[in-house]
């Protein structure tokens, strides 16, 4: 529903896919209290614009290339910048936890009604929060087992370095990267490295 106000709501898109970016801010715009200010391919460039153009809220993809969703709203909220909100594909409980703990104040799925994302964005920039509530309460059960370093041994996995590499790129030993790789195929019930950082990744851990 539309509603009239004196100055527009600004909004920075920040999404990976030009069409899905194009098309998000036509849509966008057909409400007539809204404006799309910038737009963005990822989170690096979105962290820049935002703090040139000020808008009035972001809304980011969570997966982008390079810096993602969740480092953005991480750094925003470090910088006292816009309100984050998250549209996303992905109905995974780790992923939404982690976006609760990094600040976002909305996270709300591509395949919702149009309508529903215009009144998200309307509440969060009246102070409010845009997420389903079933999503909450499941991810609110649904613990991360992983530490910080865990997850890093983990993303390296998926990239398919060795145990060296992984030392060199964190600055650790191998045996001490040995550890961490164990401790999470343990966590994630793995038979493997592999298995465990697809396991993660499933579970919106990575």
């Amino acid at each position: 529903m539309k509603t009239s106000a004196a100055k527009p709501i600004r909004i920075l898109l920040a999404e990976d896919q030009a069409m899905v970016r194009g098309a998000l801010a036509a849509l966008l715009e057909l409400e007539d209290d809204l404006e799309v200010v910038g737009r963005a391919q990822d989170g690096a460039e979105a962290k820049i614009l935002a703090d040139k153009l000020t808008p009035d809220v972001v809304l980011t993809d969570i997966e982008m290339p390079g810096t993602t969703g969740l480092d953005l709203a991480t750094a925003l909220a470090d910088s006292d910048g816009p309100p984050v909100m998250i549209l996303t594909t992905f109905a995974r409980p780790g992923y939404l936890r982690r976006a609760l703990d990094a600040g976002v104040r909305g996270y709300l799925l591509k395949d919702a009604p149009s309508d529903q994302l215009a009144d998200a964005i309307r509440s969060v920039v009246a102070g409010g929060r845009a997420i389903s509530p079933e999503l909450a309460a499941e991810a609110w059960g649904a613990e991360d087992p992983l530490t910080d370093r865990e997850r890093q041994v983990l993303r390296l996995a998926a990239q398919g370095l060795s145990t060296s590499h992984m030392a060199d790129q964190l600055h650790l030993s191998e045996g001490t990267v040995r550890n961490y790789l164990s401790e999470a195929i343990g966590k994630t019930g793995a038979g493997n490295r592999t298995e465990a950082a697809r396991i993660a990744r499933r579970q919106g851990w990575l």
